[in-house]
């Protein structure tokens, strides 16, 4: 038995946040928001996946953002999604340099922490 690959990312939000998580997730990051299965859909959170990239968002009724453990994302142009996620009013932190990378971090609307990395040529 082998675990094959990664499937999706579930991150937390709070009740309500589905305007913001569409906004930040769709808009700014671009990936589409799909129709979460009927039978779950009564929860709450939205779904955004394109093809093999899946990030869901859970509404968890106890929610604390998730501040060090997180997603990255290969992106192009970080530099430039970095300049757009800081003028839509989301905090974008640089960090240690890692090596073939240019990469940088952002809250999403919930402060869960999110990398963002661009390879180097």
């Amino acid at each position: 038995m082998q675990i094959r690959r990664l499937d999706h990312v579930q991150l937390a939000m709070p009740a309500g946040g589905e305007d913001e998580a569409v906004a930040f997730y769709r808009g700014l990051l671009g990936i589409p928001l799909i129709h979460k299965p009927l039978h779950l859909a009564a929860r709450g959170g939205c779904w955004f996946e394109r093809d093999d990239l899946k990030v869901h968002l859970g509404v968890d009724a106890q929610f604390r953002p998730a501040t060090k453990a997180h997603p990255a994302f290969i992106v192009e142009d970080v530099q430039g999604l970095g300049a757009a996620l800081a003028a839509a009013g989301h905090r974008v932190v640089s960090d240690e340099p890692l090596e073939g990378y240019d990469r940088i971090y952002v809250d999403d609307p919930f402060g869960n922490r999110i990398e963002l990395m661009e390879p180097l040529p």
